[in-house]
């Protein structure tokens, strides 16, 4: 059947005019999987982020093809894409065996960190076939000669392809031998706030606490919310990444209930690590959702957040927005909303708009923290 890429949405993902649903990496490392002639239940698809690769693939007749999508948003946007098209076929899976096992090609769209590149990799040389390709695409602006090496860790031949609408291929084969134990997840202690944090390759900031977070721990560790304290108290690590918000308010709260959710797999996965390392796999909830898509409204107490400012390589406020618009419908009347952000981005506005009353609470010389109260 015919594939139109102009029909894919990003839905429920942040839209705009400067955002689609496709880029020309989609279209070749598509046009090369056609070439290549292996039958789809002999290819993965690894960062396909709304479906474009797979479902053009499945379309084209190729069935039985396995994809993993770190974002809860991706997710949705290739079932929704694929209802609406009417195309059928695939299936999803996390990062394990169950994807790569018997793959003889994988396509990759090159995520953003290293780190995530390299847990890929050595994915595809410990579970794939021993003659599998690997063909990595992204677009040659956000391309570095340190990824082939990255790459290169797991698969002993890499050769960069010639660049085509502004986008490249790399080519990889020859699996090298894997160490026993995966390079990831990492540990690492942060003896300041008590805390062991545990991270996937693709979740953000690694096992570091990045600054932004950092700020915001220290003003948990000398400030009492309006909420805590109370028996039953329920709060929210909102895009909690590794887990630290969350962690370090369980240690201090015993009596709070405490949920942390995350869009991305890598980083829901990373927070439970974080969790049992802490010994607080009892006692704090991951899931993996979308903008708190799942919890209920007027639930929560406290709902802690650290917002992103950047959507995959384009620097977009929507990813926050709907971060903002989420707590406002989560957060109990009287309920607390505790946001850190580059202070350049003068958030408050938009906060007191769609929470309610908004005080700065601490600032640095670069970030911001506030308090927000549901009206």
């Amino acid at each position: 059947m015919d594939f139109s890429y102009a029909a894919l949405r990003r839905f429920p993902d942040v839209e705009a005019p400067n955002l689609q649903a496709w880029d020309a990496t989609d279209e070749l490392l598509v046009q090369r999987a056609l070439a290549a002639g292996i039958d789809g239940a002999a290819i993965t698809v690894i960062g396909d982020e709304y479906g474009a690769i797979t479902l053009a693939l499945t379309a084209a007749g190729l069935h039985g093809i396995r994809v993993h999508q770190d974002l809860a948003t991706g997710r949705r946007a290739l079932a929704r894409n694929a209802s609406e098209l009417g195309i059928a076929g695939f299936s999803s899976h996390e990062l394990d065996e169950s994807l790569l096992s018997g793959a003889r090609l994988v396509l990759l769209q090159l995520p953003k960190a290293l780190a995530e590149l390299e847990e890929f990799a050595d994915a595809v040389a410990r579970w794939a076939a021993p003659d599998v390709t690997l063909i990595a695409g992204g677009r040659v602006k956000h391309m570095t000669v340190t990824q082939n090496e990255v790459i290169g860790r797991s698969l002993g031949v890499v050769q960069a392809q010639r660049a085509e609408r502004k986008s490249r291929l790399i080519m990889a084969t020859e699996s090298r031998e894997v160490p026993v134990r995966p390079p990831y997840p990492q540990h690492s202690r942060h003896a300041e706030f008590d805390l062991e944090l545990v991270a996937h390759g693709g979740a953000f900031a690694a096992n570091r606490i990045d600054i932004g977070t950092r700020v915001l721990l220290d003003v948990l560790g000398g400030r009492h919310p309006r909420a805590a304290g109370r028996d039953g108290v329920t709060v929210v690590d909102l895009g909690c990444g590794t887990g630290a918000l969350a962690a370090f308010f369980a240690m201090r709260h015993p009596e709070a209930r405490i949920t942390a959710t995350d869009r991305s797999a890598a980083a829901v996965q990373s927070a439970r690590a974080t969790m049992a390392a802490n010994g607080l796999e009892d006692r704090v909830i991951v899931t993996h959702d979308d903008a708190a898509s799942e919890l209920p409204d007027a639930s929560a107490d406290l709902i802690l957040l650290n917002p992103p400012f950047h959507l995959g390589a384009s620097v977009h406020s929507g990813a926050a927005t709907r971060l903002f618009e989420a707590a406002a419908r989560v957060l109990r009347p009287g309920g607390e909303l505790l946001t850190v952000f580059n202070s350049s981005l003068a958030y408050r506005p938009e906060l007191t708009r769609l929470i309610g009353p908004t005080e700065q609470v601490h600032r640095t010389s670069k970030f911001t923290v506030t308090s927000s109260v549901k009206r």
